[in-house]
This record gives structure tokens, C-alpha cells and sequence, in this order.
């Protein structure tokens, strides 16, 4: 079991007459900066100017260019995309480490395939909410927040686990409970989820099923809502009580169904293809595929966003989505 830590566990001490650098104000960045502040933390935005430059000065927080922000910090967080921050780190980060200096990040992958490899003296740290930034804000402002991760890839200071475990509490992270990990495991097991199941395996399992019943030429609108409408019903039984919580909530067809029937869509094959992709992420294969793709200007990316936003799922959601939030308003 991964040890867990809480607020008793961390001391935003730590932090004490320490600033923080935030790189990025995106959602994570925007939401994990505020939260920074409004612990105490003496926080600072790094961004280029154009580009989320007035919306953090807005918020009222101290905006640099990325490469002052980092000369002026102790504690660096990257919190620029993946496919960036290996073009960033060099061109505007590594100019302002010097040893004892914290290097953040709040997902491994960088370091973890070694496009971001960091000095001598330096601590490298993680501290991973499980949220995206909105929640992470706003459960923040309601007095609780979000679980998170921690791990440590260098710890050249011998405090590294300490000052992570406080960057966790300012951004409240601990008030529900941080588990230690890996910079490894928190990469291939995000990645796999994001691939396989979140992202990629739900999204063409409807859209498989949606092309089921429309070519069996049952209505386009009753296809959406029993293929895709619906899973946000089931996943938010499975999230608050486990996969027996939803089946104790569904009836008992749904149940016989989906225990009896499942099985013939998950099969032998569909697993070992698991076991193939999660292969190409430990070996790095995807992590080099991704950024060559990034650095040839994102023809497939962009080819396959197209092609998945033409899909006719997407064309009847849109318009059964304004009907119901028309719906909605009315009420």
C-alpha cells in the first residue's frame, strides 16, 4: 500500500521566506497559484507576455517572463504542456537553477523519458493533484481539496519530500490525503489510463456502439442517449460507490447484461492490445512518438481531432445538448 500523508504530515514552514515560481497559468497553473497565495506562500507567475500575462495580473499576483521568474525563485513549478516544457526548460529554465533550488512539476514525463534533464544540486519534485484546475481551486475555496500525488526524483537538498509535502498542503491537496509514488509510476500509469480507458477506450467505445445501432437504423438521438448520454449516470455511481455501488443502483437486466455481456467486448485480445500499449509507454515508445509528432507540427494530431469531431455522435450531441440546456433554463 502507498503511504499516505495529511496535514498533520506537512509544514508550510518549509516554504518560509522561500518564492515560488509558477510556469504556465493555465487551468493547473491559475488554480494551483491562487491556492499557493492564499496559503501565505509568496508565489510569482512566469509566462510570456501575450500570452495569459493580464488574466494573472488581474487575479493580482506578480507576472515575469519565464526566464526572470526563474533566477528570482527558489521553488520552480512547470506547469506548461508536456509536449513544451522540454523547449521551454532549455530555452528559459535552466538558466535560473543553481543548486538548492526546487524543480516542480505535477506530472512525470518529462523527467520520467529524460527530455528534461535536470543539474547537479538541484531537487526534483512532484506534487500531482487529481483534478483538473477548476476543481482544484474550487474545492480549495470551500475549506477542503483535491488527493494528490508526491514523489521525489533527486533529492539533492536532503528536504525535497519536506518542501513537496508543503507546496502539497499550500495547495491544499493534503486536507484529503497525498500518496507517495514514483516519477515511473505516475507517468506509464497515467498515460496507460488516459489511453486505454479515460480517453481513448471510452470515446471509441461509443462511438462503436453509437455506429452499432444507427446502422441497425435505430434513431441517431435514442443511439446518443443510451451510448453516451447515460455514461455520465454510470460513471458517477462507479465514483461514488465503486463498480458494486453501481450495480447495486442499476436493475437487475442491466446488471445480468452487463455482467454476462461485458466480458464478449473486453476480450483475451482486447488485453493483450492493453498489455501492447502499455509496452510502448514503459519503453518510451509514445513519449518519443508524441514529441516527434509535436515537432513536425501536429499533422496526425490534427488529422484525428478533425476526423473525431466529424463523427456523427458529435453532430446529434450538439444539438441534443442546446435542447436540454435550453430545457434547463427554462426551469
Amino acid at each position: 500500500m502507498a503511504k499516505v500523508y495529511y496535514e498533520k504530515d506537512a509544514n508550510l514552514d518549509a516554504l518560509k521566506g522561500k518564492t515560488v515560481a509558477v510556469i504556465g497559468y493555465g487551468s493547473q497553473g491559475r488554480a494551483q497559484a491562487l491556492n499557493l497565495r492564499d496559503s501565505g506562500v509568496d508565489v510569482m507567475i512566469g509566462v510570456r507576455k501575450g500570452s495569459s500575462w493580464d488574466s494573472a495580473s488581474a487575479d493580482g499576483l506578480k507576472v515575469f517572463e519565464v526566464e526572470e521568474a526563474c533566477r528570482k525563485a527558489d521553488y520552480i513549478q512547470v506547469l506548461v504542456p508536456d509536449e513544451l516544457q522540454g523547449s521551454v526548460y532549455d530555452k528559459q529554465i535552466k538558466g535560473g537553477l543553481k543548486p538548492g533550488k526546487v524543480l516542480g512539476f505535477s506530472h512525470g514525463f518529462n523527467i520520467h523519458f529524460g527530455f528534461i534533464k535536470p543539474p547537479a544540486g538541484v531537487d526534483v519534485v512532484m506534487v500531482a493533484p487529481k483534478s483538473p484546475g477548476k476543481r482544484v481551486r474550487g474545492t480549495y475555496e470551500e475549506g477542503f481539496g483535491v488527493p494528490g500525488l508526491l514523489a521525489v526524483h533527486k533529492d539533492a537538498s536532503g528536504k525535497a519530500k519536506e518542501l513537496g509535502l508543503a507546496y502539497a498542503k499550500a495547495i491544499g491537496c493534503t486536507r484529503v490525503g497525498v500518496l507517495e509514488t514514483t516519477f515511473k509510476d505516475e507517468t506509464e500509469s497515467d498515460l496507460f489510463g488516459e489511453q486505454v480507458d479515460l480517453c481513448g477506450g471510452v470515446t471509441e467505445l461509443i462511438k462503436a456502439s453509437f455506429d452499432t445501432l444507427t446502422n441497425a437504423g435505430y434513431p441517431p438521438e435514442m443511439a446518443y442517449f443510451e451510448t453516451l448520454h447515460e455514461l455520465k449516470l454510470i460513471t458517477d455511481l462507479i465514483y461514488s460507490g465503486g463498480i458494486g455501488g453501481m450495480w447495486d443502483s442499476v436493475s437487475n437486466t442491466a446488471t445480468y447484461g452487463g455482467l454476462t455481456r461485458g466480458k464478449r467486448i473486453i476480450t483475451d485480445s482486447t488485453r493483450a492490445e492493453m498489455k501492447k500499449i502499455l509496452g510502448e509507454i514503459q519503453s518510451g515508445k509514445f513519449a518519443n512518438e508524441w514529441i516527434a509528432e509535436h515537432k513536425n507540427g501536429l499533422p496526425n494530431f490534427n488529422r484525428l481531432v478533425a476526423e473525431d469531431a466529424a463523427h456523427p455522435v458529435e453532430k446529434v450531441g450538439k444539438e441534443l445538448r442546446k435542447m436540454m440546456q435550453g430545457n434547463d433554463e427554462k426551469r
